[in-house]
């Protein structure tokens, strides 16, 4: 099997064909190609699941409020799993962990079928293992989002992420399309057992990637550690920050559609499961229709833009829906419904994966999946009860308008500067040896500098971003200290969790830092470079 491509394109590779940013250019890599068809199984497993769940529960009970958890229960899992398994697709092999995920979600998938052939099944049973599966997506989401950079080049990759748009969609319309068959014609159970079998080749055809896991020198991370230091660095960067803010805004009010579609697609005239299904299936064609249109559409429009537009798209086809009184109606707004989905979520996944370093890809990447799912869940368990207090019309109604508002209301006020560092490790500076390092405590880095006085405030700026560039490569502390009696000397102060995670920082570096640190060095009057020095902090014994 060919090697994994590099992330970034030399000079003569970018007037080659590889350069090729279509839509479907990305599948011209094998690795690429394998893994983009486990992923549509999976996510067609995923849509099976979530559609027999759905409507098991619709024949279990009529109230609204139980209908709209089945969505929570399976996209809560990703909220509170999200970062660890993040942490852990940066710190293992990546391959046996997707692996593994592939045969938990295969595992759950016999036992909901047990329990529907034994006539077991209740609304709280259903939820727990509805739960249970949407704990295998928590676990190998971040693993794939991570993997797709190494495969293709860089430029590409927004067409590698419309590709996984397309996946999802197309599994929007094969995964209701299979499960509704199978129920009209044999019922739940057949759906979990067809869940099982997929999940399960899908396990053994990724032990065919021959993808080589390269250990990391220092040893492996701590999981509390990594799970730091993923938060710290999402925390300490304004253009993820601004990404998550619209990403939740917008799954949270969208949401609302796909948690109470069932009760919808009940309510229409002649309303069935083949209605639920086709509704589906007409979101799903919006999305992959727009999808290859989305390179054209990211040459006419910045993304805030179409992030905006394709928010107002999406309320106003949760109007159409709310108000719709046959098929004929509600199929053309699924329709817009998923191009706006498609434009909106492929915009802000761009936004994510190149404002993240390839260290901790996998920690930021669920991390924003977590916001997806957990915007997801509570959104769904909100409207619901909202439908359950008044009536299904009114609760599309408020998620429309205040969906809308509250993007623009983002867009306005939260401002993604959209700019695109090179996130490349630099390994420009030199790794400190000590003679005897510590084995526990923390490190203390104290760094002097000598400045004028009178540049003192423009020099306290600039080391706010040497503060949030700290904090981002995982340092514990950070603080700046100024000489009281002597207003042109500043002590700079990091203090790491250990001497391993000190050394992790300097793997870190990027380009960016490097520039930072010459505007630091500006500053700095004395001929010698600003003096380093480096303290292991014991810790105290109780």
């Amino acid at each position: 099997m060919p090697e994994e491509r590099p992330s970034v394109l030399t000079p003569d590779e970018a007037s080659s064909p590889d350069a090729d940013l279509s839509t479907l250019a990305p599948l011209r890599w094998p690795v690429f190609r394998m893994l983009w068809i486990v992923w549509l199984a999976s996510n067609i497993c995923m849509w099976m699941n979530d559609v027999a769940a759905a409507w098991l529960m619709t024949s279990l009970t009529t109230s609204p409020v139980w209908v709209a958890l089945v969505q929570t229960a399976a996209t809560l899992p990703v909220f509170l799993f999200g970062l660890p398994s993040g942490a852990l697709a940066d710190m293992l092999d990546r391959r046996r962990f997707y692996i593994a995920t592939q045969f938990w979600v295969a595992g759950v998938a016999l036992v909901l079928c047990a329990t529907v052939l034994t006539g077991t099944v209740t609304p709280p049973l259903l939820l727990l293992l509805t739960f249970a599966n949407g704990i295998g997506l928590a676990m190998r989401w971040p693993v794939y989002s991570a993997v797709v950079p190494e495969l293709i080049p860089r430029t590409q990759l927004p067409a590698a992420l419309a590709l996984n748009g397309i996946t999802m969609n197309a599994s929007r319309i094969v995964g209701p399309l299979l499960a509704g068959a199978l129920i009209a014609s044999i019922g739940s159970a057949a759906v979990f057992v067809l869940n099982a079998v997929l999940s399960l080749a899908s396990g053994f055809m990724l032990m065919r990637w021959k993808r080589e896991h390269k250990p990391d020198p220092l040893g492996r991370q701590r999981l509390w550690s990594a799970m730091r230091v993923g938060v710290q660095f999402v925390r300490q960067s304004p253009r993820l920050k601004a990404v998550l803010l619209r990403i939740a805004l917008f799954f949270f009010h969208s949401t609302a559609l796909i948690a109470l579609l069932p009760l919808v697609a009940r309510g229409l005239q002649g309303g069935d499961a083949a209605t639920f299904t086709v509704l589906l299936a007409s979101m799903g064609m919006g999305a992959i229709a727009t999808a290859f249109l989305m390179p054209r559409l990211r040459q006419l429009l910045a993304r805030d833009q179409v992030v905006l537009y394709g928010t107002l798209l999406q309320s106003g086809a949760t109007l159409m829906m709310a108000f719709a009184p046959n098929v004929a109606v509600a199929v053309p707004a699924m329709f817009v419904a998923g191009m706006a989905w498609i434009a909106t979520a492929n915009s802000l996944s761009v936004s994510a994966q190149l404002a993240l370093p390839d260290w901790v890809r996998a920690r930021g990447m669920s991390i924003y999946q977590m916001a997806i799912m957990g915007a997801s869940a509570f959104g769904a368990g909100l409207w619901g009860q909202v439908a359950a207090l008044s009536t299904v019309q009114l609760s599309l109604l408020v998620a429309a308008l205040t969906g809308g508002t509250a993007m623009w209301l983002a867009t306005r006020f939260v401002v993604d500067l959209q700019i695109e560092e090179d996130l490349t490790p630099s390994h420009v500076l030199p790794v400190p040896v000590a003679e005897q390092p510590p084995a526990t405590g923390h490190v203390l880095v104290s760094i002097d500098y000598r400045i004028d006085p009178a540049r003192a405030a423009d020099f306290e700026r600039v080391m706010q971003d040497s503060r949030r560039s700290r904090l981002a490569q995982g340092a514990l502390e950070w603080h700046l200290l100024r000489d009281i009696s002597d207003p042109g000397h500043y002590t700079e102060q990091i203090v790491d969790e250990s001497w391993t995670e000190h050394l992790r920082r300097f793997d870190r570096v990027t380009a960016a830092d490097i520039a930072l640190r010459e505007r630091k060095l500006a500053f700095h009057l004395d001929e010698a470079p600003p003096r380093v020095t480096r303290y292991a902090v014991d810790t105290p014994r109780t």
